[in-house]
């Protein structure tokens, strides 16, 4: 059964050659000189690019980086060397193509002005709070990438794959938040990058090895070597745990902004014309938005109402339609 599965996911006459798979992904074999320029040129015009396009929050540009970074090469050939139990340098040029995009992003950060709401910026804001359905999309698109080199006829849909899966952007979302000093969204941001990443070489190396690319298959063997299967697990576990947690978390914020609403409507009904607009959860804190003509309500009569619907000690902010913001305090205190 998985003989045929793997025929009708990759006849034979659309196979790619190992060899020829381990010269698109491997940056040292053949004119390695060239492969390196190419890579290392292209990643720096696509951390510039990335740059630009998420400091000024236009998506068009930010996709236009997605589809000329070339740092899923070297990740893909992590998971062919993997199951290829063959030692590469494809992980040093994965950990050393990061530190230079981080480094643009730190770079393009100089021209925010330190008041900046990061969190008002949507390709930010974005990139900074992954969950499980994240995790998702990375490995479908990890998947049909993988699918995508090992045949002849579908390499056209290699742009798409660049597209779905977010790689430097985050990145460079970690250099600007970092060099914002907003260190907890910039470990958001990297740690949707590492969950992207994991993703790949996970996809990857099921793929490779389904496909008969592992080195035992090449001697005419059909067996995965074993350490292949522990390393899958353990990306796998790795990529779900910190994704779990993050999905969670947000359930809770949600949970408890659509508590802190109700509460806030309540503190607002015996003012006429105030009305509650809406209420997020941004950096775990909670910030309402209401509308009203007059002066609002004391503060403390709607922190009295939220005890033992939310957690004491969560920060929670009023912000008014008219410009006026008031810092409430926090619950219990």
């Amino acid at each position: 059964m998985l003989r045929h599965l793997r025929n009708s996911v990759l006849p034979d006459r659309q196979r790619r050659s190992l060899e020829d798979l381990q010269q698109d992904l491997d940056l040292s074999s053949g004119d390695s000189q060239s492969k390196r320029s190419a890579f290392w040129t292209m990643l720096t015009l696509s951390s510039v690019i990335a740059a630009g396009g998420i400091l000024t929050d236009s998506t068009a540009t930010v996709i236009g980086a997605m589809i000329i970074a070339p740092l899923s090469t070297p990740i893909m050939g992590i998971a062919l060397g993997a199951v290829q139990r063959r030692r590469t340098n494809a992980a040093a040029f994965v950990a050393l193509g990061c530190l230079l995009v981080i480094l643009v992003g730190a770079l393009a950060s100089l021209v925010v002005p330190r008041a900046y709401d990061l969190l008002s910026n949507g390709q930010v804001s974005g990139r900074t709070s992954p969950g499980l359905l994240d995790l998702i999309a990375a490995l479908a698109t990890g998947f049909a990438g993988a699918v995508a080199l090992s045949r002849k006829d579908v390499a056209a849909v290699l742009p798409g794959v660049a597209i779905a899966i977010s790689l430097v952007p985050p990145l460079v979302v970690t250099g600007v938040c970092a060099g914002q000093a907003a260190w907890w969204l910039a470990l958001g941001a990297l740690v949707l990058f590492l969950s992207n990443l994991l993703a790949l070489v996970f996809a990857g190396m099921v793929v490779f090895a389904a496909l008969g690319y592992t080195h035992d298959a090449q001697e005419g063997r059909q067996r995965a070597p074993r350490r292949a299967y522990v390393m899958l697990g353990l990306l796998f576990t790795a990529v779900l745990l910190p994704l779990a947690a993050n999905t969670v978390a947000t359930v809770l914020l949600d949970t408890w902004a659509a508590r802190t609403r109700s509460s806030a409507e309540r503190w607002l009904s015996r003012t006429p014309g105030a009305a509650v607009t809406s209420v997020d959860a941004q950096s775990r804190t909670l910030y309402v938005h209401v509308r009203g003509p007059g002066n609002l309500p004391p503060i403390e009569d709607l922190l009295h109402d939220l005890e033992g619907k939310i957690p004491n000690g969560l920060p929670v902010v009023v912000d008014a339609t008219r410009g006026r913001q008031i810092t409430a305090g926090k619950v219990g205190e």
